[in-house]
């Protein structure tokens, strides 16, 4: 499963699940290393997405570091996580 597949297969649970979500578009002028997702319910989780090989990059940890020291959960999901139904628990936990 592709990045994109999964980030599919992600919004399409945020929209049934009445989720608001939120991706750039095009990240060519946006800060290095800021996630793929931002998902609004009764709390806000940010998500980076990554395929089964794929690491994060510094950047990526940085940012992660940085949401988790200003309380907000960052996390990296694939498609395992998706496989094993983490993604759509964590999505019905702030439903």
């Amino acid at each position: 499963m592709t990045e994109a597949q999964l980030q599919a297969a992600v919004l399409d649970m945020c929209k049934l699940f009445g989720l608001a979500a939120y991706h750039p578009w095009i990240s060519v002028r946006s800060e290095k290393g800021w996630p793929d997702l931002a998902i609004c319910g009764r709390r806000l989780l940010f998500r980076e997405l990554k395929n089964d090989t794929n690491k994060t990059t510094a950047a990526q940890l940085e940012w992660g570091l940085r949401l988790g020291d200003a309380g907000q959960s960052w996390d990296v999901w694939r498609p395992a996580d998706l496989r094993s139904g983490r993604i759509q628990n964590e999505l019905l936990e702030i439903r």
